[in-house]
């Protein structure tokens, strides 16, 4: 009995250990995007696992919806782990049109972040996916420029 409860108190011990250099690392990677975001005023950051897509689907994309004031200067900014197989994009939409994104396919050029000037208060969309439909980990990190 004695040697059960010490082998699941090893599990546990060893599970929190995991967790917790797991949650560390994204906790670094947050403080390192909005570091590298510049002088602006950090509001939220988004954190992103996906596993890989599969071949000839869409690739998975996490989706985020988050309401964005008029007269207000935002910079998005992504940052992929460095464990991970494929680099992150970010796309800011509203409704079906593409108001930003950190990758321009017609060039092939990518950028850590890019800034959005709100014109109009509402509901905006956060798409986050890894080029080639591949597994990574990523954080964004939303920042208020200025306002107007």
């Amino acid at each position: 009995m004695k040697s059960i409860i010490k082998t699941i108190s090893f599990i546990l011990l060893l599970y929190s250990s995991v967790t917790t250099l797991y949650s560390q690392d994204l906790t670094q990677l947050v403080a390192q995007c909005a570091a590298n975001s510049g002088n602006v005023t950090y509001l939220k950051d988004l954190i992103v696992k996906l596993d890989p897509g599969t071949p000839g689907g869409a690739p998975p994309t996490a989706r985020f919806a988050m309401i964005l004031s008029k007269n207000a200067m935002y910079r998005f900014s992504i940052c992929t782990a460095p464990t991970s197989e494929g680099d992150a994009v970010l796309q800011l939409m509203d409704m079906n049109r593409l108001l930003g994104s950190t990758f321009i396919q017609a060039t092939g050029k990518e950028y850590p972040y890019f800034d959005f000037k709100c014109q109009k208060t509402g509901v905006y969309h956060v798409f986050i996916s890894f080029k080639e439909g591949k597994a990574g980990e990523a954080v964004s990190v939303l920042s208020l420029v200025k306002k107007f």
